[in-house]
């Protein structure tokens, strides 16, 4: 199939791309591009794949007075997922609400918020090689180490669904700048935040052309229309400049540059 990323992309720059759709469980050694919304995309020829809908489920495997363990497609949304949690009263997923993206990315990027992430009621995610338990995996700070496509994955989670939690992460997202942009550009640095070193460097609502940071926050890249993968690149790497010049911190990305 040809995706337009300039309108699949959460950020609306890229061209238009030959991707292969996997139906089936099998080995791929092109890159996955998900729901493409941390994704930034060049112009350069690149072998890419996109999961079908075959891989869009919540399956429960076992369900007590406890918990359940479901097992989750990657191709799923998390909207779907923080549904699913919150009719059957699970604890756990209440951050998804505001965090788009498939549960292949979510996992990858080991998506979260505040002290919440996707990773820490995980048991096992499945590839093409095999099954592999959450301690075969690397998780830290926005980042899982599986180089395989990941297919889908198993979860435990307790009952009881935190109305208030989610409220409080529904407003930390509210908070953040709207527009076409990929969510945070940069890691935060420990015990810093990206957007306070890039606003502190003079760039918050600096602009490339249609690419700006935004003036509402400065660690997100907003599209204002037409901005290209030059524009966004240009920003990406005076910000990672300008901090390192003034601060002595390398800016580590959290948007992914293929």
């Amino acid at each position: 199939m040809i995706i337009d990323f300039k309108k699949y992309s959460s950020v609306r720059i890229g061209g238009k791309f030959e991707v292969e759709v996997l139906d089936d469980i099998d080995v791929f050694d092109g890159f996955i591009v998900g729901g493409a919304n941390n994704l930034l995309v060049s112009n350069d020829k690149k072998k890419l794949g996109i999961l079908s809908k075959k891989f869009d489920f919540i399956d429960i495997l076992e369900k007590n007075e406890k918990y359940m363990l479901i097992n989750i497609g990657c191709a799923t949304k998390s909207s779907k997922i923080y549904k699913f949690a919150k009719e059957n009263n699970l604890k756990g997923f209440e951050f998804l609400r505001k965090i788009p993206g498939l549960l292949g990315g979510l996992i990858k990027m080991n998506a979260g918020l505040k002290d919440e992430n996707i990773s820490k009621y995980l048991l096992s995610v499945r590839s093409a090689k095999k099954e592999k338990q959450k301690d075969e995996l690397c998780f830290s700070y926005r980042y899982c180490n599986e180089k395989d496509v990941m297919f889908s994955a198993k979860f435990r989670l307790e009952y009881g669904f935190d109305k208030e939690r989610d409220e409080i992460l529904k407003n930390m997202r509210d908070n953040q700048p709207s527009g076409a942009s990929f969510g945070s550009i940069f890691k935060n640095p420990p015990n810093d935040y990206a957007g306070r070193l890039i606003e502190a460097v003079g760039l918050k609502g600096f602009c490339k052309n249609d690419a700006c940071f935004s003036d509402k926050h400065a660690n997100f890249l907003i599209n204002k229309k037409n901005a290209t993968f030059e524009d966004a690149i240009f920003l990406i790497e005076l910000a990672e400049k300008r901090v390192f010049e003034n601060f002595g911190i390398k800016l580590q990305r959290e948007v992914v540059i293929i």
